[in-house]
């Protein structure tokens, strides 16, 4: 998962359209192609009013380069919130495209769309629709899909996947929290920082337009912030909690789909326990791969949540959905975290 100052949006959609087509947006049933929704223009240039926007630490998607944008209903804008995601209007769109170059030395050139995801604020709530690029369109796949990828890594390797479009349910398994979808990546803490890395304070710039409200005045101190995960600069703890905050969060939250773990891994759980440190599984398996405790202070190769992170098998991996190989940038960086805290004897 490497930073990149922006994913080129080299897919074209059908037509021209002056605004977005919001009676789509909010429609039943999605639509079966993209297009319909009006959200970019026929040179793949987000209408007036579509929002692209980039996370501090994103989630790690089989090395998949992604571009981010939010659509709200003119007139409408999103609440700050300190802690969890922005509060999105009605009406909302958060739009996520994910694509492969060629080789990943070159990512700007011979770039490969294969999908884009919406999730849609309505009336009753979030829904996500995912939709698969065909030529210049893109086409609604309700059931998921697999996709053959083939590219070159950022260290000249071959690399061969088999990409998964995700299905409803497994869309909805991962972002769910209780019993209600809800996005992931868009908190005031992700957020808090330079679009591409370079274009001012995104939380700043929204609130000057109109599409914040609530920001705190004490700025911009004060204002939540999660660490970049590949920013050597910042302390090593920060930047592996908000890895697997971002990429484990939210399935091991106390309101998400690992609730009954006991293993809750958001960037500022205070337990350690719950954050691992020698707790035990509560179900122990093949994931555990014999080892006996989630984390073991100064040794990473002890430690489970390491196990289940290098693996690659279902069953054994963890996440479990969202990605078919094992990021070894992130491993390393959790396994670095691990090392450096203080051995000790078990409890």
């Amino acid at each position: 998962m490497r930073r990149i100052a922006a994913l080129p949006l080299v897919f074209l959609l059908l037509g021209a359209a002056p605004t977005v087509n919001q009676a789509a947006l909010m429609a039943d049933a999605p639509a079966a192609r993209l297009s319909a929704y009006r959200l970019y223009d026929a040179a793949g240039r987000p209408i007036a009013g579509v929002q692209p926007y980039t996370l501090n630490t994103p989630l790690f998607s089989d090395m998949a380069e992604k571009a981010r944008a939010v659509w709200m209903p003119p007139g409408t804008s999103a609440r700050y919130s300190a802690s969890g995601v922005l509060e999105f209007p009605v009406g909302t769109a958060l739009i996520k495209t994910f694509a492969f170059p060629a080789d990943f030395r070159q990512p700007a050139k011979n770039m490969r769309v294969i999908e884009t995801r919406l999730l849609i604020r309505k009336a009753s709530g979030w829904v996500p629709v995912s939709y698969v690029w065909q030529g210049s369109d893109a086409v609604l796949k309700r059931a998921g899909q697999r996709v053959a990828v083939a590219f070159v890594d950022s260290a000249g390797a071959g690399r061969q996947i088999d990409y998964a479009v995700p299905n409803e349910n497994q869309c909805k398994q991962c972002h769910l929290a209780g019993d209600q979808v809800t996005p992931i990546g868009p908190t005031a803490g992700n957020l808090n920082g330079a679009l591409r890395g370079h274009d001012g304070n995104q939380l700043l710039q929204w609130a000057a337009s109109g599409r914040l409200q609530g920001l705190p005045a004490n700025l911009p101190a004060n204002l939540p912030r999660l660490a970049r995960w590949d920013d050597p600069s910042e302390p090593l703890a920060e930047r592996a909690r908000a890895y697997l905050d971002v990429n484990c969060g939210h399935c091991h939250d106390r309101a998400g789909f690992a609730s009954n773990s006991g293993l809750y891994l958001r960037h500022d759980e205070a337990v350690p326990a719950h954050l691992g440190l020698w707790k035990r599984p509560v179900a122990a398996g093949r994931g555990s791969g014999g080892r006996t405790f989630a984390i073991v202070p100064g040794d990473p190769d002890a430690s489970i949540l390491v196990h289940r992170m290098e693996s690659s098998e279902p069953g054994v991996m963890m996440p479990q959905f969202g990605r078919s190989m094992a990021h070894a940038e992130g491993v390393a960086l959790v396994r670095a975290w691990i090392a450096a805290m203080p051995r000790a004897p078990a409890p």
